[in-house]
Formats: C-alpha cells, sequence, structure tokens
C-alpha cells in the first residue's frame, strides 16, 4: 500500500520526536521559588498536574530514562520547579503537583504560588501541559490552574495520563468529554492526548510536538 504525503509527515514528527529524546537528558536544577530560576536561553516547556497525576513517570517514559524524575506515591513529594535539558532546543520544567490534602495549607499555598510565579514570569514558555488522570477526568482544582493559565495567556494542552487502565471506548469517550469541556477556553490547544508511561501509548505524539517547539528556536548562549 503506497504512502500518503499526510503519512509521510507523520512519519517525519515522530522520528524528530525520536531522535530528539533519544540523546542524554539530565537534570540541571531544582528551586523552590520561581525568582530563583536561572535565565534560559531556549524555549521551555512545562508539565503541570495534580499531585500523583503521573508527571514523573510520564516524563521518564518520554526521555527513555528510569530515574531521570523522581517517582513517588506520596501526593505533594515534587515541591521544587525542576529543569531537564538534552541542549537541544528546548528545557523541560517539572512543576509541583497541585490539588492534595496531606499537607499543611500553609505549603500548598506556598507550592501554588510558586507555580503561577513561574507561569507569569517566564517569558521562553512555549506551552503547558497539564496531565490529567484519564480514569477521572477533569477535577475543580484542574478548573482553577486553567483558569490561571488562560489568564496568564499561556498556550497549554491537555495530556491524559493512566489510560492502559482504561478501555479503548472508555479512552475515546473521556477524550471527548475533555475537549467539550474546554472547548471555550482561549488559550487551549484543541487536541487532546491520552498517554500510558507504562504502555507506551501517545508517547510518539507528545514527543513529536516537544520536537516541534525544539526545532522553532536554537539553544541561546547564555542560557540552559
Amino acid at each position: 500500500m503506497a504512502t500518503t504525503q499526510g503519512d509521510d509527515g507523520v512519519a517525519r514528527r515522530i522520528e524528530a520526536g525520536r531522535l530528539l529524546f533519544a540523546k542524554p537528558w539530565r537534570f540541571v536544577v531544582g528551586v523552590a521559588s520561581a525568582s530563583d530560576l536561572p535565565p534560559s536561553g531556549a524555549d521551555e516547556v512545562a508539565f503541570a498536574g495534580r499531585s500523583n497525576v503521573g508527571k514523573s513517570s510520564l516524563l521518564n517514559a518520554i526521555a527513555g530514562q528510569k530515574a531521570l524524575a523522581r517517582i513517588s506515591n506520596t501526593p505533594g513529594r515534587t515541591r521544587q520547579i525542576n529543569l531537564f535539558t538534552a541542549d537541544a532546543g528546548v528545557v523541560i520544567a517539572d512543576l509541583p503537583g497541585y490539588g492534595h490534602a496531606r499537607a499543611p495549607k500553609r505549603e500548598i499555598a506556598r507550592w501554588t504560588r510558586t507555580v503561577f510565579d513561574y507561569l507569569r514570569g517566564r517569558s521562553r514558555l512555549r506551552r503547558v501541559y497539564l496531565l490529567v488522570d484519564g480514569r477521572h477526568g477533569l477535577k475543580a482544582n484542574d478548573g482553577e490552574a486553567l483558569d490561571i493559565l488562560d489568564a496568564a495567556a499561556v498556550s497549554w494542552q491537555i495530556v491524559l495520563t493512566k489510560c492502559d487502565k482504561l478501555r479503548p471506548d472508555a479512552v475515546d469517550a473521556i477524550v471527548g468529554e475533555t475537549a467539550a469541556a474546554i472547548a471555550r477556553r482561549p488559550a487551549g490547544h484543541p487536541s487532546i492526548i491520552a498517554t500510558s508511561a507504562r504502555t507506551g501509548l501517545g508517547i510518539d505524539r507528545l514527543r513529536a510536538e516537544i520536537a516541534e517547539i525544539a526545532a522553532a528556536t536554537p539553544i541561546g548562549d547564555d542560557g540552559l
């Protein structure tokens, strides 16, 4: 069967993503305050989401490394903004999770303020991937995070996690429900990515999208 031009384009995007994440990604720095972040000479993408949504597992799956980001079953374990790079045109920020109930309210407020300061102040932030547990869909605190992203005019995209725990028809249903829920939000990317860090579902697609951002702007001389 002959391939179409569209098929070739998809294949090229996937290959670009594979090559980007075949590079050795490494941890750069973790900071408790957005004001302590180093200046970036590259565009950035950020991963955000509720505590225990699977951010660390997804980052490790994207990078093809088992321990790039630390994994914990304890909600709220990631308390810093952690930056990762492969010196390839894009920096990845792993943001502290929100919405857990086991930490003191003062700590929760501090973590939330750190994240929102990052969103407002990081001039080369190109996209935030908001991770949502595919088993549960959007929750009220996800909506609050989206309100902040919209107000800050930050481009964001929904990534559904843990979709291996759903039947294929249930994955289709939650993708549709989520798309309908965000349809009127101004800064949201309309395409929703269903993923599984365990099976690899959606990983190629997510890598390809990040690779496109990496290709758009080369690394500068004065940053990461």
